[in-house]
This record gives C-alpha cells, structure tokens and sequence, in this order.
C-alpha cells in the first residue's frame, strides 16, 4: 500500500487539519500518517485558542515516521510559527521526501489568522522552494505574489509569479468570488485550466485541507500531477456534493461520500435493531 504523511495542526471537530487530511488520504486509497504542528480549540463556528507543538516534538514526530515507514507523499498545512516551519524543512531535506504538497495555510475559514508574520518569511525562505506543488487559494497567492487578483488573468499571472519565484508548480485555487470553481495550475511555463461545479453548499470547512490531501494522495500512488489534481477535485466536488449538515456554523463536508460496505450502516439497517 502506498503511503502519505500530513503535517499540520488539529481541528478538534475533524473537519479540517489533520483529521480532514486523514479521512481524505484513506478515502482516497493510501495509508495516512500524521506529524502534529499544532492542537486547535475549534468547531464550525471558529478557532477559539491554538497549542503548538514543540520544534524537538514535531521534529521527533517526523523521525519516527521517515526512519519507519516512508511517504510515499508528503503534504503541509498550518503551521504557526517561523522555528516549526524551520524544523519542517530541515527533516523534509534530510529524508529528501517526494511528492511534497504545501497548503499554505494562512488563515482560517472562519477569518482566524493562522500564521504570524515571522512565519510568512519562513514559509517563503524555507519551506516553498522544497514543494513540489503549491496549493494557494487566492488571499494566499495574493500574499505570495504581491499582485492583487480580480480575474482569471490576474490568477495566471500570479501562478506564474509564484512558481518561477520558488521553483514550482502551482495550483492557484478559484472561489473567493474569483473564477468560481475553477481551478488554475501552472507548471513548467504551462497553465492547465481545471473547470469545476459550483456546488451550492454552505459547509466548505476544510475544502482546502482535502484538496491537497487528496492531490498529495494521488501523487502517492503514482499519477501525474494533472490527473492527481483531476481526481482530486473530483473527490473534493463528491465531498460537496454529499450536502452533509452538521454544527451551528460552516460545517465539514462528507469526506466518506465514495465509501460503503457492511461496516457503514447502523443495527436499524441491517435488520437487527431493538
């Protein structure tokens, strides 16, 4: 079985971070494992307090699972602070991990800023340029290019800008009334448009966590960067789709939609309820 790591912080409703990464990895075929940035007091309604792990306990995190069962891929989301992201590149250089996805995740969907403004820096000077693919929505890519983007051209230019600035490819992600669902990737002097559904769901908590968590899965399993980000929006739009409602506020989505087997049902279902 192939394999992939996540490194990022918790979402104690489990419907972003960590949570959302591993649901999403194992629905999408791999075997998923987890470094920790970070533990978050959250629900659908926001973050009310983040607890960061330990630069010495992330680092002994991913030592544990480089020198045991290697990533097949490796994908990034929240991380606070600038000596984490530092820790994150250093082990990511050691190991010379494959098939790296950063999302990098600056601010919640609930508005709740993520990432200090050290961190920034560190993310730029140490973490991108080791990514395989970037996966920015579009406030994000607006900070990494310093463009502001208002239309499909200004997400090309801004792809672009970012890509050959780090050395990578990049999937400039639409949505933020900007392009709707469409999704922009550009690599190797190349833009591939990817058309998307408007799926008229209000519960898109962790929409960017899955995405690159099922792009850092397919790369796993040995897709080209083109088809993983095909299939994963694929999966994402079947997440969406689902209409799954939960909590007060912006809720999850249905990360099992493509599931089903004996496992699934209740007893009412199966002919043994009492």
């Amino acid at each position: 079985m192939k394999t992939a790591l996540t490194i990022a912080g918790s979402d104690s409703s489990g419907g972003a971070g960590i949570q959302a990464d591993i649901k999403t990895m194992c629905a999408n075929g791999v075997y998923a494992m987890s470094a920790i940035t970070a533990l978050t007091a959250q629900n659908t309604t926001g973050v009310s307090g983040i607890l960061e792990s330990t630069p010495e306990f992330l680092a002994s995190q991913m030592d544990c699972i480089f020198t045991d069962i290697f990533p097949d891929a490796v994908k990034t989301g929240m991380v606070s602070s600038a000596p984490l992201i530092r820790v994150i590149a250093d082990k990511l250089r050691q190991y010379r991990a494959k098939n790296i996805v950063v999302d990098p995740v600056m601010v919640s969907t609930s508005g709740f800023r993520l990432l200090s403004e050290d961190a920034v820096d560190a993310l730029k000077e140490q973490l991108l340029p080791l990514a395989s693919v970037l996966t920015p929505n579009i406030p994000e890519a607006e900070v990494l290019s310093g463009e502001p983007i208002a239309g499909p051209e200004d997400m090309e230019r801004a792809a672009r800008s970012i890509g050959v600035r780090y050395g990578c490819a990049v999937l400039c992600k639409g949505g933020h009334r900007v392009s709707d669902a469409d999704d922009l990737l550009w690599r190797s002097g190349v833009c591939t448009w990817f058309r998307g559904r408007r799926i008229d769901n209000p519960n898109t908590h962790g929409t960017g966590c899955t995405l690159s968590s099922a792009i850092a899965s397919n790369l796993a399993k040995g897709f080209s960067l083109e088809q993983a980000v095909e299939r994963a929006k694929a999966y994402l739009s079947g997440a969406l789709g689902a209409m799954l409602d939960l909590g007060a506020g912006q809720g999850p989505m249905d990360h099992l939609h493509s599931l089903s087997g004996a496992f699934l049902g209740g007893p009412e279902e199966r002919g043994c309820g009492r």
